[in-house]
Formats: structure tokens, C-alpha cells, sequence
């Protein structure tokens, strides 16, 4: 999958904001490109996509920030909830 890819599949959920992080020109104009190149997936492009992506997305390998408290602040600082 292609960066592009991803961030239109993200503009395509139910949300009112996606977000991407842009450190670079390069990258700010990925983003730009997208935003100007989305128009909303049909059912078949959605399943496509999911089934391309299926593989790598299975164990959560790549979004330890869902699957561990590796990048959870409050877990490793409980006493920051009082």
C-alpha cells in the first residue's frame, strides 16, 4: 500500500479530521496530493484494499501503539492521574 492510499483510506472512515504527520516538504506535498486527489471508496475498493493489507495488519506488529503500553504516558506515569 502507498502512503496515499492509506491517508484516503483514513479520510474515507466515519471521522471528522485525519491527522498526518509531515516532517519534511516532501512529505507535506504527499499529504496535499492526497487531499486534493481523495474522492470517497466504493465497497469494492475498500474490500481491495482491506484484503492487500490483511497480512501485515493480523497481529498488530506494526501499531504497537494499540496493542502494548510501550507509548502510553499515563501507564508509565501513573501518578500524573493524581
Amino acid at each position: 500500500m502507498t502512503p496515499v492510499e492509506c491517508l484516503h483510506y483514513a479520510m474515507n472512515l466515519p471521522t471528522s479530521v485525519v491527522i498526518t504527520g509531515c516532517d519534511s516538504m516532501q512529505i507535506l506535498e504527499q499529504a496535499l496530493n492526497a487531499a486534493r486527489s481523495f474522492r470517497p471508496m466504493k465497497s469494492n475498493e475498500i474490500e481491495a484494499l482491506l484484503a492487500k493489507t490483511k497480512r501485515a495488519a493480523q497481529h498488530g506488529k506494526y501499531e504497537l501503539y494499540k496493542t502494548t503500553h510501550h507509548f502510553d504516558g499515563t501507564y508509565q506515569n501513573p501518578r500524573w492521574l493524581g
